[in-house]
């Protein structure tokens, strides 16, 4: 599974799980960390605990193991880093708090259209 596969699996499985405001940004031409950064937001901290689970255990089911999980113990906030694709859910305040689409604007937003329904 290619970064680009794995950002776009994350997407879609956010927006099954009535995740919000979900974005994936190409990243890989502007920094070394990652290829792709996937953000997405829960309604609440059992929400956001959910999301991430749900897209570490499919993301799994189909051989891509996550290489380093922060903040699953905090109620705001979930990353789980694939080396090549960061993916990030935020609460409603965390998200605008750590303002990840403002850091990373100088990335190539992906238009999400054809992969998940708004």
């Amino acid at each position: 599974m290619t970064a680009f596969e794995t950002a776009i699996k994350a997407a879609q499985l956010f927006s099954d799980k009535k995740g919000k405001d979900i974005s994936v940004i190409k990243i890989s031409d502007v920094s070394s960390l990652a290829d792709y950064m996937v953000i997405a937001t829960g309604n609440n901290s059992t929400h956001v605990k959910a999301l991430a689970d749900e897209v570490e255990f499919a993301l799994k089911e189909q051989g891509r193991a996550v290489d380093h999980i922060e903040g699953h113990r905090t109620e705001s906030w979930v990353l789980l880093d694939y080396s090549d694709v960061i993916i990030n859910v935020f609460s409603d305040e965390a998200r605008e708090y750590y303002g990840l689409e403002r850091l990373w604007q100088s990335g190539e937003a992906v238009d999400l259209s054809e992969y998940i329904a708004d």
